[in-house]
């Protein structure tokens, strides 16, 4: 399966990013990833590689490309609690850095991008984030509503904010099929703000599922941290691959 590193003209300069393609004649759905804030990594290709192997042109960006390149964090800042902690203090900038609008000018950015490979078929794509990349997702989704009939967002955090712009209040502009994993005890999207992103979902006509993992941390799916749980793996796997192809075949 082709599996390449590639450079993609952004919005404010040049992110490095995953694209992997299927083996044999395209062109291919496309489907976007949105990296959660540990960044580009082999964790990252596994599950692009994945995606792609269901029959999809799949480019994960760096998101972060304005402020850093390569690994952003060493494996053992992923598992130790304290380090970890270190970490995200170091990423948070680069987290709030990403507004509205840069997300929605990388994002036609990356489009164009997918647009110019002939692995890519021409349509609407599919986008998938996980953590602060499923808050971005979403945001994308909400900016360029005809270019996606597919979003998914695992263990998201800040997706229901006080703030003017907050991502959920995009949510009448998306048309595509639209599902939320949740993670338990969750301080970034709790309860209460799971039922208001379900409200804004259902007063919006959405088509849409949103679905709490039980026992299930944040960052469950991520294989290479402490927060991986194994069998809400397979659930965020069970409930993605259905929904791509449904939206994107």
């Amino acid at each position: 399966m082709p599996q390449i590193e590639v450079e993609v003209p952004a919005a404010d300069g040049t992110a490095e990013a995953y694209f992997v393609t299927p083996e044999g004649p395209g062109p291919f759905p496309a489907v976007l990833i949105f990296m959660d804030a540990f960044g580009l990594r082999p964790r990252l290709m596994e599950m692009a590689v994945r995606i792609a192997g269901q029959g999809y042109a799949v480019l994960v960006p760096n998101l972060f490309y304005r402020d850093a390149r390569g690994p952003l964090v060493e494996p053992e800042e992923m598992l130790d609690a304290e380090k970890r902690g270190a970490a995200f203090g170091r990423l948070m900038p680069m987290i709030r850095g990403l507004t509205r609008a840069r997300i929605s000018a990388d994002t036609a950015a990356y489009l164009d991008f997918l647009d110019g490979r002939e692995e890519a078929a021409a349509g609407p794509a599919g986008i998938v984030g996980y953590c602060m990349g499923g808050r971005n997702a979403l945001v994308a989704a909400s900016e360029h509503p005809n270019r996606f009939a597919a979003l998914a967002s695992f263990h998201a955090g800040g997706v229901v904010t006080d703030e003017p712009d907050s991502p959920h209040l995009g949510v009448p502009n998306l048309t595509a099929e639209v599902y939320f994993g949740h993670a338990d005890n969750d301080g970034s999207m709790t309860p209460e703000q799971i039922k208001a992103l379900e409200i804004t979902l259902a007063e919006a006509g959405v088509e849409y599922t949103s679905e709490l993992y039980e026992g299930a941390p944040h960052g469950f799916t991520m294989s290479d941290t402490s927060m991986y749980h194994p069998e809400a793996e397979k659930r965020h796997w069970a409930a993605l691959l259905p929904l791509l192809e449904r939206a994107l075949r």
